[in-house]
């Protein structure tokens, strides 16, 4: 297969797959750790209205959904892609960055839970996911 053709799926492969494990995590949060009464996490309505009554423990989901989605993607990119492995890898870093940026501005979450998962959640584990998935 054509390496640039195979990147592009590659990295197309590994937004979908760690998009789609945010997704999971997020479903499944409420049943982990449960929302207070009457949120619905699916609702950007339900949430900015209702932020106020979460508590700590209720950004854990959250913050393991949005790492997790990028070391799982950054991972399958490094270990898949044709070439520019770590290079490529760290691509869903910085896209899901800004959509952690868009979502910190539409919902109004405490402070130190968008530092924590600006600063945290995105780039620093798209390095990891491009550092354990590159090939030796």
């Amino acid at each position: 297969m054509n390496p640039i053709l195979k990147n592009i799926l590659v990295v197309i492969l590994g937004f979908f797959i760690g998009g789609a494990v945010n997704m999971f995590l997020i479903k499944i949060g409420p049943s982990i750790v449960p929302l207070p009464p009457g949120i619905d996490p699916m609702d950007e309505a339900s949430l900015a209205a209702n932020i106020h009554l979460f508590e700590a423990k209720n950004f854990i989901m959250v913050f393991l959904a949005h790492a997790l989605g990028t070391l799982v993607a950054s991972f399958i990119i490094a270990r898949f892609a044709a070439s520019q492995n770590m290079r490529l890898a760290l691509i869903p870093g910085f896209f899901f960055l800004i959509g952690g940026i868009m979502m910190s501005r539409m919902v109004d979450a405490p402070t130190w839970f968008d530092a924590l998962d600006l600063l945290g959640a995105y780039l620093p584990m798209a390095y990891l996911g491009s550092l354990l998935g590159r090939k030796k």
